[in-house]
């Protein structure tokens, strides 16, 4: 299997092992700016680290700090969503309904 291969199938992998976290877990939503929460997504690290790297280095995700977890860039992000679509995955939503790789029904 070539590289780039591998690449995309660790980045489709990343992302749906994925979670959404509060950048500022404190920050709660003001009346003037309902729905506003700033989020990034995560992913462990569990992945090999000479592909991380090249990741990191193309910009899709952010993996060079101490931390067990990396975060996606918005990039890295709209870059899975494509690979996922392109091999006919799709994902749910929470409650289980069934959604497009976008998110959406």
């Amino acid at each position: 299997m070539d590289k780039d291969t591998v690449k995309d199938l660790t980045l489709m992998l990343m992302y749906l092992t994925s979670w959404e976290e509060n950048l500022v877990p404190e920050l709660h939503e003001k009346p003037d700016r309902l729905g506003f929460r700033p989020q990034i997504r995560r992913t462990w690290k569990g992945y090999d680290f000479g592909i991380l790297n090249e990741l990191t280095d193309e910009g899709l995700v952010n993996a060079r700090n101490r931390s067990k977890s990396a975060s996606f860039t918005d990039e890295g992000a709209a870059k899975a969503l494509e690979l996922l679509m392109q091999y006919g995955i799709t994902l749910e939503q929470q409650g289980g309904e069934e959604a497009g790789v976008d998110g959406t029904k």
